[in-house]
């Protein structure tokens, strides 16, 4: 029974040229042999090449379309396929490179891309005082750092450094299998090169052909005022080195503000508790107050009464973005006074006569 090629690529009858191309790259990926170890799949991925191979040649699809086979004997389902030899498919407008791309990914043609360093993490606590003015701290990371002999190359000198024979210093083999269902061919990784696609003749002695060394770096830090519990600094290339000789990956630095024995931070504003005297908050005066940049002289008018908040404009911490400061609020606490002399005593109860008479 002839095969339905429409139905294999899940097709309608009219579909575009570039509908069968979309499809076949979707399920050839699918059903890959090297990517789909299911039971099965090779014979499907035939079907699927079969099927694209007709439907994207407008003479074969036509002669398809028309009788229910093609002169080339895919109707019969018996002829080989090589999967690097697409035959009708120059005029698909497709190549086994763009699939190969789309499998593996373009590093994997040519060269094998080699990463860039691993990005670093570290975890830093600051005072209060430092979040609010800024600082500059000095932390010691150990991470690899590019061999300075080879300069990350890993080899002894430049001329060590050889272009791999075995696959031509593209970094990739390809392998042809014949099996019962068609003659398919893979790509994979070089095993002399590991897909670097060369070698190196004398590996560097200072590394060992690593291009790479532990060290512990020493690294100053600038604190931007403002900054915040849980904000991050990104420290540009002083992440781990990259293999032979690719870019450093980053440094990130998590901020974590220390509690204050004195104060409470709300966004750029601070807060604390004052306690004043009895008399002071009956009378009036001047009290000081703690600020993060040393004290400051609070007025209390009069007959202030407990709880009472008052601001301190500009004594907060400034803004990490504008710069613009924020306030404190200080609220007041009345100390009473847990014993009095005898003269104290009789000066209250004299106050509290007048008071109630003041009532009524």
């Amino acid at each position: 029974m002839a095969k339905d090629y429409y139905e294999i690529l899940g097709l309608q009858r009219n579909a575009t040229k570039d509908e069968v191309r979309k499809a076949y790259l979707r399920l050839a990926k699918k059903h890959h042999p090297d990517l789909n170890k299911e039971a099965g799949a090779a014979e499907k991925f035939k079907e699927i090449n079969e099927a694209a191979s007709v439907l994207g040649d407008e003479k074969k699809r036509e002669q398809y379309d028309r009788f229910g086979t093609t002169s080339t004997g895919f109707g019969g389902g018996n002829a080989g396929f090589d999967f690097t030899d697409f035959g009708g498919f120059e005029n698909f407008g497709f190549d086994f490179g763009e699939m190969f791309d789309r499998f593996f990914g373009k590093q994997a043609r040519g060269t094998r891309r080699q990463r860039r360093g691993a990005d670093l993490q570290y975890e830093m606590e600051i005072t209060l005082e430092e979040a609010a003015k800024g600082a500059t701290k000095s932390i010691h990371i150990p991470r690899l750092e590019r061999c300075a002999k080879c300069n990350g190359t890993g080899a002894e000198s430049s001329a060590g450094i050889k272009k791999c024979e075995q696959c031509n210093g593209q970094g990739i083999l390809q392998r042809t299998q014949r099996t019962a269902f068609g003659t398919f061919t893979t790509a994979g990784p070089c095993e002399k090169c590991s897909g670097t696609g060369r070698y190196i003749k004398n590996p560097c002695s200072m590394c060992d052909g690593e291009g790479r060394m532990q060290k512990t770096r020493t690294i100053d830090i600038s604190i931007p005022a403002g900054i915040e519990t849980g904000n991050r600094l990104r420290m540009e290339a002083e992440g781990e080195a990259g293999e032979q000789g690719t870019p450093p990956g980053d440094l990130y630095l998590t901020i974590h503000v220390k509690p204050h024995k004195t104060f409470e931070r709300e966004d750029n504003n601070i807060r604390t508790e004052l306690p004043i005297s009895f008399t002071t908050a009956a009378l009036g005066g001047e009290a000081e107050v703690p600020t993060l940049e040393g004290t400051a002289t609070l007025k209390i008018p009069s007959g202030t009464q407990n709880n009472t908040t008052f601001r301190l404009k500009e004594k907060g911490i400034p803004s990490i973005h504008t710069g613009e400061k924020g306030d404190e609020y200080v609220t007041v606490t009345i100390k009473v006074p847990e014993k009095l002399s005898k003269k104290q005593k009789e000066l209250l109860q004299e106050f509290t006569k007048e008071e109630k008479q003041h009532w009524f």
